[in-house]
């Protein structure tokens, strides 16, 4: 069959529309951003440093929602991580709060990136590409809502071996650390007396600013022992408290909050000053030891596999609390998961260990009802009584009215001498 006609003129006259067609069409733009670079392999070490607008680079697989939510309420601009955001192991929250706050991520850019940008260098980022000046110092994967969407349905099909694995490390724990877990062995002894009295125990975690301001009514009337793990101290103070103890590991905690509880602690002269526990993990590593070492502060040790978060528990249940409140911690197993640390099934376990005195911080307000206390309705009483002599003393008719009462009431406790 021979090719009709004018054939080969069609396909070129279509061929040159088309190209004309796709010249019109206006170029995808792509997202440039610039800021200065807050670099730090530990997300929750960075984000007290960063400042709106600047670009946090990090090495954080599997970005959980605290530290994401850390980055968003600072206001960084991007985000580029070393490791993967989303790595498939679980549906982790932290890169679509991210994406959804407006942030740009850029992941799986490699571990070079942590040794190639310094603090303070000026980055800018244009799609997946991130430039020190004039220099491309990495490549990696600009995540959107619909990429990240379909990590987490890949993820979540994946989730049931990541329940047999959340299974075997619950069962090591018990192997490891079954003494310190039943009978508290290895807990320090503690100035402050918990016997029969209510310990709040503060993380820096979900939601702990509004867990603290709900529970304010409930702190003010009871008083309870106030421990802040880590950063949990940071927000003690935040909130206008001062820690009674703090536990951690201490490389979150800054050192502006050690200083300020023991300060304010010798300032209000309290008998007993905050304490400052030290968790080591086995072996005796703590992250933070050199920091507190080289601020001076007096501290003791605890070895444990756990979390800290875990030792607070145990150290106010063994030593007698009659309740625990928890602010920002970890409550469900969706929460376990997220946080992304193999030892969070210690969190489980302890849990279930301390769970008969143990309580949500919104728990508590519900149930919980605030008290009106003796000075307040003194205070109130007071007020009321002044403002109503100063309106009988500027009015001379309520003055006259007051005179005449005043009068009427002497004669009625004469006539009632005189009949006695």
């Amino acid at each position: 069959m021979q090719p009709r006609a004018g054939a080969p003129e069609e396909a070129i006259h279509t061929s040159t529309a088309r190209s004309r067609s796709l010249l019109r069409r206006p170029r995808r733009r792509v997202r440039t951003q610039a800021g200065v670079a807050r670099v730090d392999a530990r997300t929750k070490r960075l984000v007290p440093r960063a400042h709106e607008g600047e670009i946090a680079v990090i090495d954080h697989e599997d970005l959980d929602r605290v530290s994401a939510e850390g980055l968003v309420a600072v206001g960084v601009a991007a985000v580029v991580n070393a490791a993967r955001s989303i790595s498939g192991r679980y549906p982790n929250l932290g890169p679509l709060i991210l994406l959804q706050a407006g942030v740009t991520l850029i992941d799986g850019v490699g571990p070079l990136l942590m040794q190639k940008v310094r603090e303070g260098d000026v980055l800018h980022v244009e799609g997946d590409r991130v430039y020190s000046g004039d220099r491309l110092v990495g490549v990696g994967v600009l995540q959107g809502e619909d990429s990240v969407e379909a990590a987490m349905i890949e993820a979540r099909a994946a989730l049931a071996d990541r329940f047999d694995t959340f299974a075997r490390n619950t069962v090591d724990f018990i192997q490891r650390e079954r003494d310190l877990l039943f009978g508290g062995s290895g807990l320090p002894d503690l100035e402050h007396d918990l016997t029969g009295r209510p310990v709040l125990v503060v993380v820096r975690g979900y939601n702990y600013k509004e867990d603290l301001a709900v529970l304010r009514p409930y702190v003010r009337d009871v008083r309870p022992v106030l421990i802040g793990v880590d950063g949990g101290a940071d927000a003690l103070l935040e909130a206008g408290y001062v820690p009674d103890v703090i536990i951690g590991d201490m490389d979150s905690v800054s050192d502006g909050a050690l200083r300020l509880a023991l300060h304010e602690r010798r300032r209000l002269r309290q008998r007993r000053p905050t304490e400052v526990i030290l968790h080591a993990y086995q072996g005796g590593y703590a992250p933070g030891r050199p920091r507190v070492d080289a601020l001076g502060i007096p501290y003791r040790v605890v070895e444990a596999a756990g979390t800290s978060e875990d030792v607070a528990f145990l150290l106010a249940h063994e030593k007698g609390a009659d309740l625990i409140i928890a602010v920002g911690s970890h409550g469900n197993l969706r929460e376990f998961l997220d946080k992304g640390r193999m030892g969070m099934a210690s969190t489980f376990l302890v849990r279930l260990r301390v769970g008969e005195i143990l309580m949500d911080a919104k728990g508590v307000s519900r149930v919980y009802t605030p008290r009106v206390r003796t000075s307040d309705a003194l205070l109130l009483v007071g007020a009321a009584t002044v403002v109503m002599a100063i309106i009988v003393a500027i009015s001379p008719p309520l003055r006259l009215y007051v005179i005449q009462l005043f009068e009427q009431f002497r004669q009625w406790l004469f006539h009632l001498r005189e009949l006695l």
